[in-house]
């Protein structure tokens, strides 16, 4: 994604060619849903509700089609703020990923970047609201000027992503349709932020918002909001009234393809299809095709059961792979299938030597790359996958995935292969010796008690650490886990209290060139095995430490090179210095990855694919396939039960 001036993005181009040729002949078609208010003059007609150009899905013929109208999606979900999760899943974004993880325009008409740091975005002529209203350069300035940058809405000044060396963009609006982000540094983690599972919202619906905001309402006015809704100022009422993401405010405007109409709390929440959605087929049909999506809230140990008997049209949430037998028996007669489509983490389960740990001998004993390539190789992960997974997952150190395009098989295979003869003679060689009851000591003699920090929030966890546990044994290493909650676990790694650590693995197992590497380097307190170097990043040098390893030092200048690199072959070559560098160094041990996750799926909803990957970010679960393009056939699609 590299450009001189002047130059338009390639996400442009690709557009383009999508568009063009399926806009020619395209008569526009009304969703039935919406012609009654169309007929009574409540609604403009489609041709006038939609942008120009209104964006053309691609339903290329392999695994999706073009559908019809009509149907209630039923979505199970454990708790009121899963609500959310219809915006990741509806997945309206600035710009997106297409299944070739590539960055298109979405809600924008284009995109045009000069040197990774000048962004010019244009929007969509006559693109509206779910209320009707404009969406227009108006809604990017009042979330520049009056949320990012005022201190009582943004204690700390705009989000981390919009600052570049200590400094924010030049904001410019260049017409009514047009905003440029301008940077004196490369931000090439500006577009990808905004097609997040969970985006960076640089617009606001300011419309709506000014009431809520001194600087445009009536005081009196405004007074009399915050006291009606119990805020305890202007700020706290702004907030409540502006979570996008949140989706849990009926009077907020969205552009997302479905609008929740059920104010919380409730234990069914409705939303139906968005009037002014700037998505169409080629066939000139306005999306998304399904009418409503209906969430019912319900306990979330139930969902696995629930959904077995039939009470979900599109099931993933709450149901893991040790659901599939259960959920296999239901197929035939409660009219759905169940699908496996493979995580995207780095690892299911890793462990994560704690580099920062408080305890000064286990830190040195961490530290030295020996002890945890030991620890690696003495994993049997085939026996994890065969006895947890069926075979199905893949036995793989924590790195990224097969499916991606820097994937290296030597990455995968690193200090990876069960050797309990090499994990043997590593530790003899560190100087870790046997007592006689064959168990290893510390230098301050110690038994070599791993003592593994766990949130106790899955059974997988418990399973993959019993099954390590014999094998740490026959290298003379005992480990024991201490389960706790999620707040008291993270305050313990982040103390260094913790020895080591239990948590997935790389959270983006599918990386282009073009993503931030970040994640590969100690950038975030959450990063489990260094939280004091990642804390040290995070708040720009005020709190943690700096790393004081020299390969976390390096990882950290080669994540800094990339964010300066002028091409795609030079952040190609960057990702793959660092992941031979996460590779050697083991600084965190994976299991297995590609883990089956179960995704039930109606027997009569169509264009949900066979096969896919179930991907947080990028893919944002389901939203990457787009849900506004899936339909029913028979009678879900009729209403019929």
């Amino acid at each position: 994604m590299t450009g001189g001036r002047g130059s338009v993005l390639a996400i442009l181009l690709l557009w383009a060619a999508l568009v063009v040729p399926t806009m020619a002949g395209a008569a526009l078609v009304e969703p039935p849903m919406l012609a009654p208010d169309v007929a009574r003059g409540d609604l403009p007609p489609v041709a006038q509700r939609l942008p120009n150009p209104p964006l053309v899905a691609d339903l290329d013929g392999k695994d999706r089609t073009v559908g019809k109208y009509g149907g209630s999606l039923r979505l199970l979900m454990g708790r009121q703020k899963d609500i959310r999760l219809l915006v990741v899943y509806g997945y309206a974004r600035l710009v997106g990923y297409n299944r070739d993880l590539e960055l298109v325009p979405d809600i924008l008409e284009s995109v045009e970047v000069e040197e990774q740091r000048i962004f010019t975005l244009r929007l969509r002529e006559n693109h509206r609201w779910s209320d009707g209203q404009p969406f227009t350069a108006e809604d990017f300035r009042y979330y520049w000027e009056d949320v990012a940058n005022n201190e009582e809405l943004f204690r700390f000044g705009p989000p981390r992503v919009l600052i570049v060396d200590g400094q924010p963009p030049r904001f410019e609006v260049l017409d009514e349709r047009t905003v440029r982000y301008s940077w004196a540094t490369p931000n090439p983690n500006f577009l990808p932020a905004l097609a997040g599972a969970s985006p960076l919202f640089i617009y606001r619906p300011a419309h709506y918002l000014k009431q809520f905001h001194p600087r445009y309402a009536d005081p009196d006015t405004l007074a009399v909001l915050i006291t009606e809704a119990s805020a305890r100022n202007w700020a706290g009422l702004h907030h409540e009234m502006d979570e996008q993401y949140r989706f849990d405010n009926v009077d907020l405007p969205t552009l997302q393809p479905w609008v929740n109409t059920t104010k919380p709390p409730s234990e069914r929440f409705v939303f139906r299809r968005n009037p002014y959605y700037h998505r169409i087929d080629g066939a000139g049909q306005q999306l998304p095709y399904i009418d409503e999506v209906v969430i019912a809230i319900a306990d979330e140990n139930l969902i696995p059961a629930k959904t077995g008997f039939g009470e979900s049209d599109l099931q993933a949430r709450y149901i893991r792979f040790d659901h599939y037998t259960f959920l296999k028996k239901g197929e035939t007669d409660k009219g759905f299938e169940v699908r496996l489509w493979p995580t995207a983490s780095g690892a299911k389960v890793a462990l994560l030597p704690n580099l920062n740990t408080a305890d000064p001998v286990w830190r040195d004993v961490l530290r030295d790359v020996r002890f945890r390539r030991a620890l690696s190789l003495a994993i049997d992960r085939q026996a994890i996958n065969q006895v947890l997974y069926f075979g199905l997952a893949r036995p793989s150190a924590d790195t990224i995935l097969p499916e991606s395009p820097l994937f290296k098989p030597e990455y995968q295979s690193a200090w990876a292969e069960f050797d309990i003869e090499q994990a043997n003679a590593l530790l003899d060689e560190i100087g870790l010796v046997r007592k006689g009851d064959e168990r290893r000591v510390l230098p301050d003699g110690r038994p070599v008690q791993i003592i593994a920090d766990t949130a106790g929030e899955s059974t997988e966890e418990s399973d993959v650490l019993e099954l390590i546990k014999s094998d740490w044994a026959q290298i003379g290493v005992e480990l024991f886990t201490k389960p706790s909650q999620r707040e008291v676990f993270a305050n313990r790694v982040f103390a260094g209290a913790a020895i080591m650590s239990i948590w997935s693995g790389l959270e983006n197992g599918l990386p282009t060139a073009d993503m931030s590497p970040g994640e590969l380097a100690p950038t975030s307190q959450w990063q489990l095995q260094w939280s004091e170097w990642g804390e040290h990043f995070e708040t720009a040098q005020v709190s943690g430490q700096a790393p004081d390893m020299p390969a976390a030092q390096e990882l950290l200048r080669l994540n800094k090179a990339w964010r300066y690199a002028k091409s795609s072959e030079e952040r190609r070559t960057i990702w793959h210095e660092m992941l031979q560098i996460r590779a050697d160094q083991v600084f965190s041990i994976g299991t297995v990855n590609s883990v089956p996750q179960p995704v039930v799926v109606n027997r009569q909803l169509r264009n949900v694919p066979e096969k896919a990957v179930y991907s947080w970010d990028p893919g944002a679960f389901f939203g990457i396939y787009k849900p506004d393009t899936f339909w029913f056939d028979g009678d879900r699609r009729t209403g019929a039960q």
